[in-house]
């Protein structure tokens, strides 16, 4: 008997394999599972009363891929790559005897198919499609660290051909239903309800046996490894492209490419065999086990709203009120109504205010042009913002943003002006980047109703929300903003307070290191290049001047007078007064910054940068670069855990990442720290202390942390 699969056999000599998992809302690739497949695959094979097999799911979407949360230890389990390499050689034994043991398998896919879910479909001798809306096939297994282990590699190339297929291996990216009719990974289109039957009257017309690799005379289609100039130019050309897009950061991709390379110039089973040696070494390193745990498992997690404090009814907001139509304002207004929101747009004119929802009509505008959304779909969306200019029609909301200027005074004001209006049960939510809640409370007569929404811009395009707590912050207000997150299919992190909470305050720790090194004589252009091949999204200086550098100096000089003689003024500060004060240039809005903005050409880095901050003859370490930038964001990471800003270690690596794009291979700035070790981390932290100043100092409770080899995670 079989737990994970359904069996039953028909009049017509089919057997039917439905694949559900019991317990599991998707079908994934787990160990059980596997074993019944084979059990099963057995039992096909030596029933003479079946003719063939169709394997489907009970579920509404096929198979999801693999079972992450098995496979994303194995580093921390201290396995090698050869015992690593195990779990692609299991599964690549039990889809190679499914394939070869001489009865056609068609494969009835009702639902989308992932990584091994789709190459357990290659496996199968027919393939056909449910065409509707939001299924999809691909290999999304780059973007956590892997390559298809389960024969993709081999079967996809061997079946369309390299050129077509290396893209879609290499990519992550996944394919409608139509697109892989096209390319011939499968052979027909249906409707979901029809699959099943399709896939059986191929089984009874000419179900074949045979895969197309197996057969005599079998040739890749194109050609494989260098045996035509198209095809090594491709290969070429490919790895050419991946070093200069992963900066060697991501060793995914190129293995992905050396599996079909080597691998589809032998016969399928030494293709499989390298195939599973490639995939053993990435399983078995670092970068995999990072990008599996915070870009899947913690991501996960905060998506289901981990943080939600529990014995609190689920919300859901009707009516959503945004002070403050500016780009924060208008892109939050965007995202609500895409949610089904009804949105009031409040600025101080009503041209402010209409503009505000412009900014949704112009992502629309794109959007239909693009086909991803059509005029009445639009229409309706528009209609759900309201401009305005009267406190009023803030009557009814359940929750209220606050987006203004960063002035603690005209927060204060707004917040009055509101809740004079609001019901007693709305939550007020201000998007401050910088100044601390609990000051901003004060001006609120429901402060434990008051808590922040630090979200990112653009908005239509940043995953993340930042949630703050104030100190008298209830448990249903933060139940209730994670509520909302969750419908705007946003993900959340939840922080307490501090000026700058977490994002912004480690996020000024980079561009503050990077335009540190250009006031010590490093050439500008190193700097900004050494982010991006660290792995960074956008240079320091780049970044700076897109957030303006009078924001930056604006923030700096709130962050003196509160702090007083504890500041720590530093080159970089003065680098920033310099910029702003003398030279009068402010960043990319104003028209000049770091970079000139030439009306008719690109940005380029200012040629006066030479002559207000000479370079020095001698250039330092790309690595030791490197170092400085990443170690500075980890170790203001790892005070503001110490400090109970941030209170678990997957909110740090995710804001890190989803935030303001700290590396994904690292897993984030706290993965960063493990994944070094915390002994050597500290010790480098105390070299760089030395050589650049007290920035790097360790603290007590870290020094104390590392002495005794504690880890984040």
């Amino acid at each position: 008997m079989t737990h994970t699969i359904q069996y039953e056999v028909g009049n017509d000599g089919i057997a039917i394999l439905t694949i559900d998992l019991p317990g599991k809302p998707m079908n994934v690739l787990a160990p059980e599972f596997l074993a019944d497949l084979e059990t099963l695959t057995d039992r096909v094979s030596s029933d003479d009363a079946v003719q063939g097999a169709v394997l489907t799911s009970g579920k509404k979407s096929f198979i999801a891929g693999a079972d992450i949360l098995d496979i994303s230890t194995v580093y921390d389990r201290g396995l090698s790559p050869i015992e690593a390499a195990g779990f692609s050689r299991d599964m690549n034994r039990q889809l190679r005897k499914l394939e070869t043991c001489g009865k056609p398998f068609a494969a009835a896919i009702n639902g989308l198919a992932l990584g091994g879910g789709l190459e357990i479909c290659l496996a199968c001798h027919y393939r056909v499609l449910a065409n509707e809306p939001g299924v999809v096939i691909g290999f999304p297994e780059v973007n956590i660290g892997l390559l298809p282990g389960g024969g993709g590699t081999q079967r996809l190339p061997r079946l369309i051909g390299t050129e077509k297929a290396l893209p879609l291996i290499l990519q992550g990216k996944n394919i409608q239903p139509e697109q892989a009719l096209e390319l011939g990974i499968v052979h027909e289109l249906a409707p979901a309800q029809e699959v099943v039957e399709r896939a059986k009257q191929w089984l009874l017309e000419s179900g074949d046996p045979v895969a197309p690799w197996d057969k005599k005379y079998f040739k890749v289609p194109g050609g494989a490894g260098a045996m035509t100039p198209k095809n090594a130019q491709t290969f070429m050309v490919g790895t050419s492209l991946i070093v200069g897009k992963t900066q060697n950061n991501y060793p995914a991709p190129i293995a992905a490419m050396s599996a079909v390379y080597e691998g589809c110039i032998t016969p399928i089973d030494a293709g499989l065999d390298i195939e599973s040696q490639y995939f053993g070494t990435l399983l078995a390193g670092p970068v995999a086990r990072n990008m599996m745990r915070s870009l899947f498992i913690n991501k996960g997690a905060a998506d289901k709203l981990v943080r939600r404090p529990e014995g609190i009814e689920k919300s859901k907001v009707s009516k959503l009120g945004i002070l403050g139509a500016g780009m924060m304002g208008a892109g939050i207004a965007y995202v609500s109504a895409k949610a089904g929101m009804e949105v009031v747009l409040l600025d101080t004119s009503i041209d402010n205010a209409e503009q505000g929802k412009a900014y949704s009509a112009n992502l629309l505008k794109k959007a239909i042009e693009r086909k991803r959304s059509t005029k009445a779909k639009a229409k309706a969306l528009l209609s759900l913002i309201k401009p305005t200019t009267d406190y009023n029609d803030l009557e009814g909301c359940d929750l209220v943003i606050e987006a203004v200027f960063e002035s603690a005074d005209l927060k204060a004001d707004v917040t009055a002006k509101t809740e004079a209006v609001v019901p007693e049960s709305c939550v007020f939510a201000s998007n401050t980047s910088t100044l601390p809640i609990t000051g901003l409370a004060e001006a609120s007569k429901r402060p434990d109703q008051f808590i922040g929404l630090h979200f990112f811009s653009p908005v239509d395009r940043m995953p993340l929300v930042e949630v703050i707590l104030g100190e008298k912050t209830k448990d249903e207000a933060i139940a209730r903003s994670l509520d909302y997150i969750q419908q705007i299919r946003k993900t959340p992190i939840v922080v307490n307070d501090s000026r700058g909470f977490y994002t912004s305050r480690v996020f000024g720790t980079s561009t503050n290191e990077g335009i540190m090194m250009l006031a010590e004589g490093v050439k500008p252009a190193l700097v900004e290049n050494i982010a991006k091949k660290a792995g960074l999204p956008v240079g320091p200086l780049a970044v700076t001047d897109e957030v303006t550098l009078e924001l930056a100096y604006k923030i700096g000089k709130e962050t003196a007078q509160a702090m007083g003689k504890q500041y720590p003024a530093d080159k970089g500060q003065e680098a920033i007064r310099k910029m702003v004060e003398d030279l009068d240039r402010k960043g990319k809005r104003f028209g000049a910054g770091f970079y000139d903005y030439p009306a008719d050409a690109k940005k380029n880095l200012w040629p006066g940068l030479a002559e207000e901050f000479p370079s020095s003859d001698e250039q330092p370490p790309v690595d030791e670069l490197i170092k400085r930038l990443l170690y500075i964001q980890s170790l203001e990471t790892a005070r503001c855990f110490e400090e109970g800003v941030i209170t678990h270690p997957e909110d740090g690596d995710i804001g890190s990442i989803f935030g303001w794009g700290f590396p994904p291979w690292t897993g984030g700035t706290l993965s960063l720290i493990d994944t070094v070790g915390i002994r050597e981390f500290v010790a480098e932290c105390d070299r760089m202390a030395q050589a650049y100043g007290p920035r790097f100092a360790v603290s007590d409770w870290l020094r104390d942390r590392a002495q005794k080899n504690l880890s984040f995670y």
